[in-house]
């Protein structure tokens, strides 16, 4: 798209619709390629180096973000929108060299890939079990809203309240951007210093000044000023959101997990853009600023509803997991497949038992468990059982590959709960239909002890 509309502008066949959509390509571009190229970081760094290096990334992206425009403007300003044009399309041409010469080193499952469908159902069964993912999506969409009208609004700031033209959206772009700069700097000392959610709400803040600082001032000097402080907590605010998205999605899923973050908090922006354009063209420029600082003072206050919790470099790879041996031949696509776990539980351990079973479905739920249910015995009430199904046999296997150390630390706490000398006793059976035509022997559900 960049190329194309490269060409266009060079022949003169251009205009703001067309414009438009070529932009409207290269972000269908952007969606696809940052939520993978975010997710690569942990096949190509050793893992005690991923949050640094999410943090890095994050920083880089949004401070280019807000560099970006601001060079593009003095570029049209000084050469015109053709040379502006052909060194973005030249800026590809470095990101495809450095994937080109990155070392991957990121282990293949052993097992086929999924279809694009039900990959897709899982990342979103995970996110919507995910208490600190929902948190951070529902931050960042909000943040996105009502943070975008410093941006959305910035031309009509230089433009109308003071008088100038695009030297000084650039001027104004680059106070923007050497805020973003400095938070990402000083962002490891910020947080050793103050929570995530402290730094988040101080962003919001931050920003909700800056909007009422550019809502009146007409001074250049003021609003650099001001959008100082707005592009530190820009940054500050997506740097946190984006590394706590990373950090609590295990391997196979990170990267459908942020897909659905950055399509949310994109889907804010974009929004947000439309909404304070609307208020300033139907009221005034002064009120969708003022409105803005309003929500964005309202987006602060909820983190005491969604609070962000404080990142933990815990090890969310999978830890592999050995397919059992079975008495029957089954097939990828065999099933339903019944699984059961059989506890033994003195009645002094049931409240805690029970706890911890709470977590126990959300954790198989969003691994690809369905229909998970617990039992107690009437006849003898020591003996519990957890039960769930998978749709297949390879949904199985998935569910178990899916799994992390930090989710086997949960079956350690049960087996303690557990009474007898023995593990809880996991059996496993194929459901058959009653009215299936064959042998006796081979419809009948089989069980596996482990």
């Amino acid at each position: 798209s960049s190329i194309m509309l490269t060409a266009l502008v060079a022949l003169g066949y251009f205009n703001p619709w067309m414009i438009l959509a070529f932009s409207c390509l290269a972000g269908c571009g952007a969606a696809f390629t940052d939520p993978a190229w975010h997710a690569s970081v942990g096949d190509i760094l050793r893992k005690r180096e991923v949050p640094a290096a999410v943090t890095l990334i994050s920083v880089g992206y949004n401070a280019m973000r807000s560099i970006g425009p601001a060079l593009g403007g003095v570029i049209v300003a000084s050469f015109g929108p053709l040379t502006a044009f052909a060194l973005a399309t030249l800026t590809y041409f470095a990101m495809l060299w450095a994937i080109g010469v990155c070392k991957w080193s990121g282990r293949s499952s052993p097992l086929p890939r999924e279809p694009l469908t039900t990959a897709i159902h899982d990342g979103a069964r995970f996110t919507a079990l995910s208490g600190e993912i929902k948190a951070a999506i529902a931050r960042g969409t909000l943040f996105g809203l009502t943070s975008i009208s410093i941006l959305a609004l910035l031309p009509l700031v230089a433009r109308d309240q003071l008088g100038g033209g695009p030297i000084v959206y650039g001027v104004l772009m680059a106070g923007f951007g050497a805020g973003a700069l400095c938070a990402g700097i000083s962002n490891n000392a910020l947080r050793r210093a103050l929570s995530q959610e402290r730094l988040t709400t101080l962003a919001c803040i931050s920003c909700a000044a800056c909007c009422l600082a550019l809502a009146f001032t007409p001074s250049i000097v003021v609003a650099t000023i001001a959008l100082t402080l707005g592009g530190a907590g820009w940054v500050v605010t997506w740097t946190g959101l984006d590394v706590s998205v990373q950090l609590s999605s295990p391997r196979w899923v990170v990267g459908r997990t942020l897909s659905i973050y950055s399509a949310l908090a994109s889907g804010g922006i974009a929004a947000g853009s439309w909404l304070w354009g609307v208020v300033a063209e139907n009221y005034s420029l002064t009120l969708a600023l003022e409105s803005s600082a309003g929500a964005l003072l309202l987006v602060a206050a909820t983190g005491l509803l969604l609070p962000i919790r404080q990142w933990k470099e815990s090890d969310q790879d999978s830890l592999g997991f050995e397919t059992p041996q079975l008495a029957l031949d089954l097939k990828s696509r065999s099933g339903p497949i019944v699984v059961k776990i059989e506890y033994a539980i003195p009645e002094d351990k049931v409240e805690e038992f029970l706890d911890q079973m709470r977590e126990r479905r959300r954790v198989q739920s969003r691994a690809g468990a369905r229909h998970w249910n617990l039992q107690r015995d009437l006849q003898e009430p020591v003996h519990w059982t957890e039960t769930f199904r998978t749709p297949t046999w390879m949904d199985y296997l998935r569910l178990n590959h899916r799994l992390t150390s930090v989710d086997k630390e949960l079956d350690q706490r049960l087996r303690e709960l557990h009474a007898g000398g023995l593990p809880p006793r996991t059996r496993l059976a194929i459901e058959r239909p009653t009215g299936a035509t064959r042998r006796r022997e081979q419809s009948t559900g089989f069980f596996f002890r482990r």
